[in-house]
This record gives structure tokens, C-alpha cells and sequence, in this order.
């Protein structure tokens, strides 16, 4: 019996920061799936059902030394999916914090602790967008001019390179992965489902010239998986469904659903002036402006890429995105706006 409770202290664990998210959940139920009883989340609170589940909870933050010092113990493997969301770059400190300095402290505790492999989540953005409907890889030069504008995408690319230059070193291995827009059932904070809640809540009132990528949470979670084992080292993965444009994005979200879509087109220059003028107005009177400034910005972009790297080396099996959508639009209808409501 002794014996027993000594080999239970010293298993080695694989930690999971941010495992309470949209991503880190579907990642916890994709390795539960498989058998897996070796799991530390580390999130500020972590639900019951992963402590029922046999989950090592760990509260805690990224941020804290202390608290990243003791979550790193006796852990195999670390999926660092900690982070923040925001468009707003008001926010930037808070999210460099999170991103970069969180990293940091990681990689070093990490490598003090003898982690091996550390699996981390970053986005596409820091790869895939242009001006024009340009669909790019993992070689593609990062379009730091592009990107830099938007806060979010700016602190991803930093953390990208704080890994790099933080965990490398005889027999360490890093993979990062940077999946688009990630849709499908169970986002509980709208960190990423948010634009179709706003197109159920006809909450969009026009629509952009730009395109997006988007992929299903489930076969993300299910890449990142299998990249534990099959990931290179300092190699990044692009994990994305489909290229469309907001036109015909908008259009298969009316099939699906029954909303109609918005209606009215404004040209680029037009629609980014207006929105940022919208924005400067609302926040001088203290108010929330109907639109986000920076999301109309990023929706004249192309965020176009092709994922075979991934399909290849990980096992990445992107499903009909058409399912993905129909998943979508249920479960933010059943949580959020009430089944039936736009029938």
C-alpha cells in the first residue's frame, strides 16, 4: 500500500496550463477519451467535473513563479495554452504579460524542473494574413507590418519567439501550433465563437471585404494531441478548415440558421474610418462603441492558409465545416440565446 501511494507521488504529470478554456477543455476530454490518468490543469479555477474526472487541479497563474515552480513538478510534458483574448489594444499589457513574460517564466521553470517537451498554443495570425486572397504556409515570410497593428497578434508572435530563444537545448523539444478562428460547441467565455453570436444576434451591420479561415475545436484539440508525439522540434503547424470570404462565411450561417446576412457592403477605407471614428466617440462618452474598431480592421484582411503540414505530420483531419458551423450556431442558440428564438 505504501508502495503504491509513493509511485502516485512521483508519476510524472502532463500539465496543462489554461486547460479550462475553449481549446484546453477539449484537449482534457480528447486525452480523457484516450485514458489518459496523468493530467494537471493549471488554470485560476478549475470546474468540478475535471477533479471527478481524476484531474490534478492546480489554481494558479503563468504569471506567478511561485506558482509555475510547484505546477512544473514532476511534469513529462507541458501544453501551455494560457492566455488572453482581446481586440482591443488597450489591452496590450495585459496581454504581453500573459503571453510573453508568462512564457518566459514557463520556459525557464520548465527546463530548471527537466520538462522535455513543451506543446504550446499560438494562431495563425502570426503567419497567415495579407491584403490580398493569398493562401500560405508555414514558410510564408510573417507579415510582422500586418499584424503588428493588432495587439493580440503582436504579443502571440513575441511569446512564439520568447519560447524559441527560452526552451531549446539538448534533447528539449518545442512544437507550436497556431490554429484560425476556432468554432464548434463549448466556448462558455465567446472568446472565439463571438462573431457568429453576433450574426445570430444580428449584431453585424455590414459585411467586411476581407476573408477568414476557421477550424473545429474538436480536430484542433485532437492535432495538438497527437503533436506530442509526432511534433518536430521549433516546428510551428498551421490547423485550419476552410478559406472563405465574409460574404460566403455570412451566407452559410443564413442557410444554417435562418438569420438573414447582413445586407450592405462598404468599402475598406470607408468601413476602418468609420468604425475607428464610431470607437473614439463612444469612448469619450464612456460608452461601449456598437462596433469593435480593430475587428473591422481585421476583417479587410485575408486570413487564408493551407494546412497540409499538419495533415501530415500530426494527423490533422479537419472535418466538413459545414458540421462545424451547424455545431456552432446549436450551442450558442441553447446557451446563449434561447433554442427557437429566430424561428
Amino acid at each position: 500500500m505504501a508502495k503504491t501511494k509513493a509511485l502516485a507521488k512521483t508519476e510524472k504529470k502532463i500539465l496543462i496550463t489554461g486547460g479550462t478554456g475553449f481549446l484546453g477543455t477539449h484537449i482534457v476530454r480528447e486525452f480523457l477519451d484516450k485514458g489518459a490518468k496523468n493530467l494537471r490543469v493549471m488554470a485560476s479555477s478549475v470546474p468540478a467535473w475535471m477533479k471527478d474526472a481524476g484531474i490534478e487541479a492546480f489554481e494558479g497563474s503563468v504569471t506567478s513563479r511561485n506558482d509555475v515552480a510547484k505546477a512544473v513538478k514532476n511534469a513529462s510534458a507541458i501544453y501551455h495554452l494560457a492566455g488572453k483574448v482581446s481586440r482591443d489594444n488597450d489591452d496590450a499589457a495585459a496581454m504581453n504579460k500573459v503571453h510573453v513574460e508568462g512564457t518566459r517564466i514557463l520556459c525557464g521553470a520548465a527546463k530548471e524542473a527537466k520538462v522535455k517537451t513543451i506543446v504550446m498554443s499560438s494562431s495563425s495570425g502570426t503567419i497567415a494574413v495579407s491584403e490580398e486572397p493569398e493562401i500560405v504556409d508555414e514558410t510564408y515570410p510573417q507579415p510582422v507590418d500586418i499584424f503588428s497593428r493588432f495587439a493580440y497578434y503582436a504579443s502571440k508572435y513575441y511569446q512564439e519567439r520568447t519560447a524559441l530563444e527560452n526552451f531549446d537545448g539538448k534533447g528539449l523539444k518545442l512544437v507550436i501550433l497556431n490554429p484560425s478562428l476556432l468554432l464548434g460547441s463549448g466556448d462558455e467565455r465567446l472568446s472565439s465563437t463571438n462573431v457568429v453570436l453576433d450574426f445570430l444576434a444580428r449584431k453585424i451591420p455590414f459585411t467586411p471585404s476581407g476573408g477568414l479561415n476557421f477550424v473545429d475545436v474538436r480536430d484542433t484539440a485532437q492535432a495538438f494531441v497527437n503533436a506530442l508525439e509526432k511534433g518536430r522540434h521549433q516546428e510551428k503547424y498551421l490547423l485550419g478548415a476552410a478559406n472563405w470570404t465574409f460574404d460566403e462565411f455570412f451566407k452559410r450561417l443564413k442557410r444554417l440558421s435562418g438569420v438573414s446576412a447582413p445586407m450592405i457592403k462598404v468599402p475598406k477605407k470607408l468601413a476602418v474610418a468609420g468604425a475607428n471614428i464610431l470607437d473614439s466617440l463612444f469612448k469619450n462618452w464612456n460608452k461601449t462603441p456598437p462596433v469593435e474598431a480593430k475587428a473591422v480592421e481585421m476583417a479587410e484582411y485575408f486570413w487564408y492558409f493551407d494546412s497540409g503540414k499538419a495533415e501530415e505530420e500530426l494527423d490533422f483531419t479537419p472535418r466538413d465545416p459545414q458540421e462545424t458551423l451547424q455545431d456552432t450556431i446549436s450551442y450558442l442558440r441553447e446557451n446563449f440565446l434561447g433554442e427557437g428564438v429566430f424561428k
